[in-house]
């Protein structure tokens, strides 16, 4: 057992110290609020590869921000959003299958994870994605994760979370695969937006992602 978690810290260790690298992608997600540019990790080749890959397909234009938690996160990339009416329940379309999860980032103001299903390997959906909004994160909140994982955050992962915030309960459960670098305000308008059953905004939110330099 301790074999085990001592195996998860340093595989946690790990993809906290490799999230730039010199071969870095970049994309852009345009809104009416907006464009926000993001940073993918190399430590998630898979979901940074997929994605890339959806984006240069046109895959993701005029898709809808279909859930938004003030406080929380901005969910889009749902297929079905498309062209939506507005009682249309939305959230369990995708490209037929599912990415393998690359957890272990975490879910600081501005990162860009994936979203999921129930499932116990905790694969990713093919397309639907998140922007975390998140608010700031008490030392109470940290050492619980901490304990809850055995992970050990550094001190500036630890200060960064109470300076700029996130959503701290969501780490090592979900794949963070990118963050952004350019337009962070963009998600604090995003995700203030007026919202209706499902937390589905009242005014559809349409978004454009293209691979950019």
């Amino acid at each position: 057992m301790k074999a085990i978690k001592s195996i998860v810290l340093l595989t946690f260790v790990f993809l906290m110290s490799s999230c730039g690298g010199g071969g870095a992608k970049y994309v852009q997600v345009e809104t009416e609020m907006g464009t926000m540019k993001f940073k993918l990790y190399d430590s998630t080749p898979k979901h940074r590869d997929n994605f890339i890959k959806l984006a240069n397909e046109g895959y993701y234009n005029d898709l809808l921000f279909h859930r938004v938690i003030s406080g929380f996160m901005a969910q889009g990339g749902d297929p079905d959003s498309k062209g939506a009416t507005p009682d249309q329940r939305l959230g369990q379309g995708g490209p037929g299958y599912r990415v393998d999860a690359e957890i272990g980032a975490p879910h600081f103001k501005g990162t860009l994870a994936a979203a999921r299903d129930g499932n116990p390997q905790r694969a990713s959906s093919g397309s639907q994605f998140y922007i975390v909004q998140g608010r700031p994160v008490s030392d109470a909140q940290i050492e619980s994760t901490e304990k809850r994982w055995n992970i050990q955050y550094s001190d500036a992962q630890k200060a960064k979370y109470k300076d700029i915030g996130g959503a701290i309960s969501l780490d090592m459960d979900y794949t963070v695969f990118g963050e952004i670098v350019e337009g962070m305000e963009v998600i604090d308008k995003l995700c203030g937006v007026a919202t209706g059953a499902a937390n589905r905004p009242l005014k559809d939110v349409k978004m454009k992602v293209k691979v950019v330099k």
